[in-house]
């Protein structure tokens, strides 16, 4: 059936919302948003106008089908805009809610965040997403201010104000070349600094991206069906650019996520939150990962401009992925568009015969297509710039993913897979099992080609 004007997006669509733009108090040297700012020349003012607002917040709610609306407020900076500004946002979800459950969740710097902004966020129940990128030499490397100033200890202000107001937080990491190679350092800060809920998320980008280079991952993308053409380094191109020197190298990534797994698995299960491995266990249990950049196809997670402009991803708010204006179009007419629809499902289209015979494509569906720029061992263009990473990574977690999977199957907690891990341990220190013996599991294979495989 064809799209009509009243068609519904997909079930549970996602805006992430920008309401300053790309404004930001901090100069974080890896930071892929700071530039959008050339997408709006001579704009004075930043901040989402109420109208815009409004609009937003009515037709967002009014397009969801589902019992909780969750708004996800980005930056930028968005504490830069004041509490005034989402006192009105709380209000105005009040008066649109229409009996739904209403969710906010914010992510921040933390460095304007004091007991105020602390018991605004516990009071009203905001979710608090705080960047930290591990201990303070770690963090500083790149996290800092508009003059070159490290952030590390107003950030831990930041945790401590949170922590006094019983606001809840997560962390998100951002992985780079330096950080990848410190994981359980990053990691064992992390939970000594009180969060609960870890995300790591790799960096990757391109510098110096030639106009007008020809497309080396997905190919029909844009929503105006045209070639890439932007000085801007846009995700899937390559017009003789390089990765940038901060990028995470993709061995480094694959190990930093085995070292902390391995850590994980045998002491935090059920008592620390790794997004990773959650929906890596999602894979495993069910088949489907929630996270869109695990999915078979994308496209439910959408960015709203300050002024109201919608943008296919936030990782892809250049020209050529904008779907139009919500002050014109509403917002979920624009999230149920051919355009949008045609970016989602070229994740799955233009997936690289090579991935497709990938044994581990049910978990890794190629990844972000933002990352799909090199060539396959067969020459094809859109293989994944972290596929080494990935792969091993999740060959790494076989065995104890369908380990907890069982346990789930049969409605008992996956934190058993601690002692099952430990257990396999004591064998390995007292010799029991060579690696060339049937793995005690019962799979009928060797013990090094089955558990033996979790390091």
């Amino acid at each position: 059936m064809a799209d009509g004007p009243n068609a519904s997006p997909r079930a549970g669509f996602h805006v992430m919302v920008k309401p300053t733009g790309p404004i930001c108090n901090l100069d974080c040297r890896y930071c892929f948003y700071l530039e959008k700012e050339r997408l709006y020349p001579g704009t004075a003012g930043w901040a989402m106008p109420d109208a815009v607002l409004e609009t937003f917040v009515r037709d967002y709610i009014a397009a969801q089908d589902v019992p909780v609306v969750t708004f996800a407020w980005q930056g930028g900076e968005p504490t830069l805009l004041g509490l005034d500004f989402f006192r009105r946002v709380v209000e105005l979800q009040r008066r649109y809610a229409d009996g739904r459950r209403i969710d906010n969740a914010i992510q921040t710097n933390g460095i304007l965040v004091d007991d105020g902004w602390a018991a605004f966020f516990a009071e009203q129940s905001f979710l608090v997403g705080l960047s930290i990128d591990g201990p303070r030499e770690l963090h500083d490397r790149y996290r800092v201010d508009r003059g070159g100033a490290p952030t590390f200890d107003r950030v831990m202000k930041g945790i401590a104000a949170l922590t006094r107001q019983g606001a809840a937080f997560n962390t998100l990491t951002v992985v780079h070349r330096d950080n990848a190679r410190a994981p359980l350092e990053v990691y064992r800060f992390l939970k000594e600094a009180g969060s609960g809920f870890l995300q790591f998320i790799p960096i990757v980008e391109h510098v110096n991206v030639a106009s007008g280079g020809a497309p080396a991952g997905l190919k029909s993308l844009r929503a105006d069906g045209k070639p890439p053409r932007s000085e801007l380094s846009e995700p899937g191109v390559d017009g003789g650019g390089r990765v940038a020197a901060w990028s995470v190298d993709p061995a480094d990534w694959g190990t930093f996520l085995c070292a902390i797994f391995d850590e994980w698995v045998r002491h935090d299960v059920g008592r620390m939150f790794v997004q990773m491995f959650d929906v890596a266990l999602e894979s495993w249990y069910r088949g489907e990962a929630s996270l869109c950049v695990f999915s078979e196809t994308c496209g439910r997670a959408l960015a709203v401009e300050h002024n109201g402009d919608l943008y296919s991803c936030d990782h892809y708010v250049f020209p050529g992925f904008r779907l139009g204006n919500i002050m014109t179009t509403p917002v979920g007419e624009l999230a149920a568009s051919p355009a949008q629809r045609r970016f989602g499902d070229a994740k799955r289209d233009e997936l690289p015969e090579f991935c497709r015979r990938c044994d581990v494509r049910f978990a890794c569906h190629g990844e972000c297509p933002k990352n799909r720029f090199l060539l396959t061992p067969d020459g094809e263009t859109g293989l994944n710039y972290l596929c080494a990473g990935y792969k091993r990574f999740f060959g790494h977690i076989d065995s104890a993913m369908r380990f907890m999977a069982n346990e789930l199957a049969g409605e008992r907690a996956p934190a058993h897979v601690m002692e099952w891990v430990r257990a396999r341990d004591r064998q390995r220190e007292a010799a029991v099992t060579g690696r060339n013996h049937p793995c005690p599991c019962g799979s009928g294979r060797k013990f090094k080609k089955c558990c033996g495989e979790v390091g």
